[in-house]
């Protein structure tokens, strides 16, 4: 749901990471023209002084030229005028779904410090109970509950990159006590909630960068599995991306150790191997983790729309929300992102460039061709 664009790293604290993430979701609402996304930000454009909501019909400028704002005041501070051709400052239509899902965000947003039942969100909104979760459940995918709990770990983790004590951490996001989220920490953040506080400080992330056809591929490890598979121009700027996830954690480059992994990536790659298996060690929501197994279970070779996802796993309406979740993919081609595509099929943004992903398709077909004619 790009119209909670900012939901999926809520609660960021100004963590530089993150706020790339952020921007990241906001600029494919802008190249998709996504008008589920007007009203939650607008963007500028340096070379011409003006902001656009981001279904702007007019052409898309370059990506280095854009600066983002949470509204249109902020972007108006900032000495930007607004857009004639979609007058920003006018209220977006507004799909009602769409709109209440959208209050519901940001009433749990600023509200995690206390109980948040269903009903209390509901009452406070005028709507009934059954009513509020349908409606959450058809543009997210998830339900409110699932999401107050993402939201409560995400501002865990923004206060303790900012050093808070962990027992203040906890109760500040709402959690009763301690229990409850360390039997959530090893699943979500890999680590202790005191070693996350220290930005991975006592853990150990291996990595190793290698020549491909589609540049040059960084793989990491912790001692639970591969956390990051990144494709990119060079490895100063993946090995960077990487140490900015783990500020404190111990960087070490260990060729040997990850041999295996990258064999197997390489294998995959240049066509040596149909199938891709690695032990990974990923943060991710339940929802997310419902859209990686989906995308796991694409056929090489095939693509699936984000609404056709969607539908595969049982939550029609979270085209949008299964964007999201591709965009928080940190392994490249060991989740297949790469398969999943815009309605009429377009190559929308890929966290690794859209060229990456056109050759990774077009491999893909070519293989699964060449096996059907071998079968024949």
């Amino acid at each position: 749901m790009m119209n909670g664009v900012e939901t999926a790293v809520a609660q960021n604290g100004g963590a530089e990471a993150e706020r790339a993430r952020l921007d990241e979701l906001r600029w494919r609402a802008v190249l998709s023209r996504d008008r589920a996304a007007d009203g939650t930000f607008v963007f500028a454009v340096r070379s011409t002084g003006v902001y656009c909501r981001p279904s702007c019909p007019a052409r898309r400028p370059r990506r280095d030229r854009v600066r983002f704002f949470r509204d249109a005041g902020q972007a108006a501070r900032a000495g930007y005028r607004a857009c004639l051709r979609c007058r920003p400052n006018d209220p977006p239509a507004r799909d009602e779904t769409v709109d209440l899902a959208t209050r519901v965000c940001r009433y749990i947003e600023s509200h995690l410090d206390e109980p948040l039942r269903l009903e209390a969100i509901a009452a406070a909104l005028g709507r009934s109970p059954q009513y509020v979760r349908r409606a959450f459940v058809r543009v997210l995918g998830i339900t409110p509950k699932r999401y107050v709990d993402a939201c409560r770990l995400d501002l865990v983790k923004a206060r303790l990159r900012a050093q808070t004590a962990v027992t203040t951490a906890l109760y500040d996001a709402g959690y009763g006590s301690s229990s409850r989220l360390y039997g959530r920490a090893a699943a979500r953040l890999g680590m202790t909630p005191a070693a996350y506080r220290r930005g991975g400080a006592g853990a150990t992330v291996r990595y190793t960068t290698a020549a491909t056809p589609l540049g040059r591929l960084l793989v990491g490890a912790t001692d639970r599995g591969v956390c990051a598979v990144s494709l990119g121009a060079d490895d100063g700027a993946q090995v960077n991306a990487l140490g900015r996830e783990y500020p404190a954690a111990r960087l070490t480059r260990d060729d040997g150790a990850l041999a295996p992994a990258v064999r197997t990536i390489l294998a995959y790659l240049d066509g040596r191997r149909a199938h891709m298996e690695l032990p990974l060690d990923i943060r991710a929501t339940a929802f997310q983790w419902r859209v990686f197994q989906a995308l796991r279970d694409i056929p090489a070779g095939e693509t699936r729309t984000y609404g056709e996802i969607a539908r595969a796993i049982g939550a029609p309406g979270a085209a949008r929300a299964v964007g999201r979740a591709c965009a928080t993919n940190r392994v490249a081609v060991a989740i297949p992102c790469h398969r999943a595509v815009g309605a009429g099929g377009d190559l929308t943004g890929y966290r690794w460039g859209v060229t990456r992903k056109r050759a990774l398709l077009e491999a893909e077909a070519d293989r699964a061709a060449r096996r059907t004619r071998r079968r024949a």
